[in-house]
């Protein structure tokens, strides 16, 4: 083991220090050579003089064997090399490549090693550049970036900065045409309700006009002429009779691949769900639902449920909404509930105590928001780097949205969580809070998992929510796992993005299963909505999304302002979806037992819900009820579900019923009581049909991306890399070796002075002695006096 100390800011050190313990024994080894037997004519001083030399030779020979070295700082050129990352898939084919790179960058003077990340209709880029990741090391991506499988291209990017590792990419531009088409619409819906189909047609290259054809079980139902060669074009389209149903898009592309021109939906139509009406006056909402569903109109809540799939009640007191221990029941057990309010019902109709109330996911009376325990947790990682004046400026927005009576603390993270600021009020608190966050400073890799569970610990044992102000670039494994844990604990997160390039999708996912929501940097005004109280008011005009990311709210765009609303306010652990002019609850929802429940509060004087009920706001009612009623096939058995895939991707195929369905090409195994479920991976597109579901199988997803990732571009922005043309090899091989010199430490080897000043001393020695025998000084041919 090597033994080092500093002398005068010098590592000095030793490789084998244990050649050290040679010592005793090689001096009194030369010592006896010395005087053993020394009855000679030399003198005392001539014996002593030459013990010292032989000493010091000795001396030097153990030190040499000891292995002395030096560390020292300096300049150095690197042994420079590149690793080129090529993609021979269908996608990159598109957009072109850059054939002799490799060889081209050799004959610039840098050795070239080559890895093939893609091919055919695979693109694993992600793995590809992870698994040639090396510490303080860089790549070369030859690729569009377009990932199909294995980890993503953010999650390889996140890998690099772990390692210090850098990731440049060449340009490529797109050299012909291509378009694809893909159907986005309901898998299942009502007989005689019209389903809505948004048709989308994209590629790169696509100047000039296209011609799309949709068509319903060989019909065509609608065409459309794409001018620029891209777009969406919504088709509606109503199937009257139960069973499965084939919607096909299709478009005329003279491009490269012809199997993405067609894509395939398979619809399955079910009878309308059954919902029971209670209401004690004639309102406009019986008349809307019975356009969508059976609708059975009561004054009570009968004792009798079965075969219901939701009920909706509107404006009813809660002593006389009927048989509230059979709607508990049937909720608990379910079935969907939705609670429309009026002069009659909530403040207004004695649901403070009642059981009826209970069920609500909103209580009677303002709570008064802004009570809460926050933590901001504030992403200083490297990745945040150029972006941290962005993210202090939306951190404190953040805070100033927040009401002076809430509980407020800081964390930082980069790698790992740092504690800014311990949760007090802000009443209190606000100017050292917001100094605090201006002297943030950046640097580091990127683990969100670790901000999430560092702003956790802050919280400590009681509840309250977390902030999360990130631009989300972190592939991290761990991070869906520490979100899903927060929000198992009832410590939801409100993901902000940040910066130009915000991985939304992953700030999602965090929000998504912690519970919580995502708002874009523009939309930290919502939360004043929940957390604002007196002294954050939320100010609006009309009904406000307070988060637009989930099934009630995705697409929902609101106009009508119905001019009251219940006085209510959300219970804990209920989700607060709409919000008045003033930030008063209006649609919110939770789970009763296994049964959703929703609450719309918002209302005009004649019971019309002052525009509701009118589009586009009425996209959000129906929304509502869908969110209550759930499965329209939930009460049936003996039926089958499966989910359109891609050729060679698995569907699931769910089935409900007593006995085992024996289906060909597919086998079954029970998961639970009536229920089995089967693993298909289909090999060619098309229609399949198995166990009476019946799925589409579209072109592999090599098909359904071109032209150059974005999040490519991202990763080599956020890991210090360059972007290159194809012709700039002798760009790349500059770069490979200003990359390889650098600043770094280097030993130095000492074992060759050593020797160098033994060999010196001896010969120094044998001079001297040499000299005194041609001087005649003495007899003796050793040269000793």
């Amino acid at each position: 083991m090597a033994a080092e100390t500093t002398v005068g800011g010098v590592v000095v050190g030793l490789e084998t220090p244990v050649a050290l313990a040679l010592v005793p024994v090689v001096v009194g080894a030369v010592w006896a050579l010395a005087y053993w037997r020394a009855d000679g004519t030399a003198s005392a001083r001539s014996r002593r003089l030459l013990l010292a030399s032989r000493v010091a030779v000795a001396l030097l020979v153990v030190v040499a064997v000891a292995g002395p070295y030096v560390v020292t700082t300096r300049q150095t050129p690197g042994e420079p090399r590149v690793t080129l990352l090529t993609d021979d898939s269908d996608s990159t084919a598109v957009v072109g490549g850059a054939s002799g790179l490799a060889e081209e960058i050799e004959e610039a003077g840098v050795p070239t090693r080559v890895a093939t990340v893609g091919n055919g209709t695979s693109s694993r880029v992600g793995d590809g550049v992870a698994a040639n990741l090396r510490e303080n090391g860089s790549v070369v991506v030859l690729s569009d970036g377009q990932t199909t499988g294995g980890q993503s291209i953010a999650e390889a990017g996140e890998r690099a900065r772990e390692l210090n590792a850098t990731v440049s990419a060449v340009r490529l531009r797109p050299r012909q045409t291509e378009r694809f088409v893909r159907i986005d619409g309901p898998s299942k819906t009502s007989a005689g309700v019209p389903a809505t189909f948004l048709v989308s047609v994209g590629g790169v290259e696509t100047n000039g006009t296209v011609e799309l054809t949709v068509a319903a079980d060989g019909e065509e139902i609608a065409t459309h002429t794409f001018e620029s060669g891209r777009g969406a074009h919504e088709v509606t389209h109503t199937f009257n009779e139960t069973g499965p149903h084939r919607v096909v898009a299709r478009i005329d592309s003279d491009d490269r691949f012809g199997r993405n021109d067609v894509f395939r939906s398979a619809v399955r139509v079910v009878d309308r769900p059954d919902v029971l009406y209670v209401a004690q006056g004639d309102y406009p909402l019986r008349g809307y639902l019975d356009d969508l569903y059976d609708v059975t109109a009561r004054d009570r809540v009968p004792s009798d449920l079965s075969g219901y799939y939701a009920v909706v009640v509107q404006d009813v007191p809660a002593d006389r909404v009927g048989d509230v221990g059979a709607l508990q029941e049937f909720v608990i057990d379910g079935g969907g509930l939705v609670t429309v309010g009026g002069e009659n019902a909530f403040d207004r109709g004695g649901y403070r105590r009642s059981a009826f109330g209970s069920m609500q996911p909103v209580g009677v009376g303002d709570s008064g928001p802004g009570s809460a325990r926050l933590v901001i947790a504030v992403d200083v990682s490297g990745s945040a780097r150029e972006g941290l004046s962005a993210q202090k400026a939306i951190a404190l927005d953040v805070l100033d949205q927040l009401g002076d009576r809430n509980e407020v603390g800081v964390v930082a993270f980069n790698f790992q969580a740092y504690r800014v600021a311990t949760p007090q009020p802000l009443s209190e608190n606000r100017g050292a809070v917001e100094d605090r966050i201006r002297r943030l400073e950046a640097g580091g890799a990127t683990d969100v998992a670790a901000g999430l569970r560092g702003a956790a610990d802050l919280l400590g044992d009681g509840r309250g929510t977390v902030i999360l102000v990130s631009d989300g670039v972190d592939g991290s494994p761990t991070v869906p796992a520490a979100a899903d844990r927060l929000g198992s604990e009832g410590t939801p997160v409100v993901a902000v993005g940040v910066g130009d390039r915000t991985n939304v999708q992953r700030l999602q996912e965090i929000a998504r299963l912690s519970g919580g929501s995502y708002l874009r940097a523009g939309e930290t005004r919502r939360l004043r909505i929940l957390f604002g109280g007196a002294s954050r008011q939320f100010e609006g005009s009309a009904l406000t999304v307070v988060d637009p990311n989930t099934f009630l709210t995705s697409g929902v765009r609101l106009r009508s302002n119905p001019g009251n609303a219940n006085d209510v306010s959300t219970k804990t652990g209920a989700d607060l979806l709409v919000a008045g002019p003033e930030g008063e609850p209006v649609l919110a929802r939770w789970r009763y037992g296994l049964g959703r429940v929703a609450t719309l509060t918002a209302y005009d004087g004649a019971g019309t819900l002052g525009g509701l009920l009118s589009r586009p706001d009425s996209l959000l009612v129906t929304k509502t009820v869908n969110y209550a009623v759930g499965d329209p096939e939930r009460l049936r058995t003996d039926v089958a579900d499966a989910a359109d895939t891609r050729v060679g991707e698995p569907t699931t195929v769910v089935y409900r019923g007593e006995e085992r369905p024996d289906a060909r090409g597919a086998s079954f195994r029970r998961v639970g009581a009536d229920r089995y479920e089967a693993t298909v991976v289909p090999r060619e597109g098309g229609f399949s049909f198995v166990a009476g579901a019946e799925f589409a199988a579209n072109y592999p997803a090599e098909y359904a991306a071109f032209g150059q990732s974005d999040a490519l571009l991202r990763v080599v922005e956020s890991t210090g890399g360059q972007t290159f043309a194809p012709d700039e090899a002798e760009a790349i091989a500059r770069l490979a070796r200003e990359q390889s010199a650098g600043v770094r430490e280097v030993r130095d080897s000492l074992t060759p002075l050593a020797l160098a000043l033994a060999l010196l001393v001896f010969l120094a020695e044998v001079a001297l002695r040499r000299v005194q025998v041609y001087r005649g000084r003495t007899r003796s041919e050793s040269g000793l006096i």
